[in-house]
């Protein structure tokens, strides 16, 4: 069993129906949805672009997937995850656009943001007492040999290479996606989101991710709102 903490927009939230739809399955009702087309691209292509992002579901990472440490459990997760809700405030990216990391595209900001930097930095720092250390087969599959210094000094002190500094929020929406089939999906992913682009994204809960067991798809625990929104927190399990 792995663990995650990830923003995603609540169960019922339009961008997540639309991410839902697009990837082809929803982490909260467990609805699969057909392969959508896509002009330029065969549905096969497609189906294959999203495979990744489809296993993870839509989310942006805040701590990446860990085991539990040894003498914690998952009912001490949850508490410090409501906690963690409670004492915080909802703000917003003041913009968001469909953007590419080199050859994935995915929902980011339209540039840094500190306060965002700062509070996926919080997630890292206080849930961290809750990480198992990495296996060596966990950090051999990040290959660190190919990592720059940064990357791999945060592999080796928080088990994965993009926080702190290195954090950039994303909301993947593809895999990697060739040269010559990007220009398809960049026409289909702008028409597709522009009801969620160049405007703000309001960041109002933390929400728990599980894999059952490695290579089964992710699945909300459970997602919890944020101040002052926190007496009306509602869950999915």
């Amino acid at each position: 069993m792995r663990y995650a903490l990830y923003f995603s927009p609540a169960e019922h939230h339009p961008l997540t129906k639309a991410a839902a739809h697009w990837l082809g399955r929803d982490a909260f009702s467990g609805k699969i949805f057909p392969t959508p087309d896509v002009d330029g691209l065969s549905m096969e292509q497609v189906h294959d672009l999203t495979a990744d992002p489809r296993r993870y579901a839509f989310h942006a990472t805040l701590k990446a997937p860990f085991e539990l440490a040894p003498g914690r459990t998952e009912a001490e997760l949850v508490a410090a995850v409501e906690r963690f809700a409670d004492e915080t405030p909802v703000f917003d990216i003041p913009n968001v656009i469909v953007g590419q990391l080199g050859r994935f595209f995915a929902i980011v900001p339209d540039r840094v943001y500190p306060d965002l930097q700062q509070f996926a930095a919080r997630i890292v720092e206080d849930f961290e007492p809750f990480r198992a250390p990495l296996s060596e087969a966990d950090i051999a599959r990040r290959k660190p040999e190919t990592l720059s210094a940064p990357h791999r000094a945060n592999l080796e002190r928080w088990g994965y290479p993009y926080v702190m500094d290195e954090f950039r929020f994303h909301m993947t929406l593809t895999g990697q996606v060739p040269p010559e089939q990007a220009p398809f999906m960049r026409a289909e992913l702008d028409h597709r989101f522009a009801a969620f682009t160049g405007i703000p994204l309001t960041i109002d809960g933390l929400a728990l991710f599980i894999e059952p067991e490695r290579g089964a798809p992710f699945t909300a625990h459970s997602r919890h709102a944020f101040a002052p929104a926190a007496a009306n927190r509602k869950t999915a399990s």
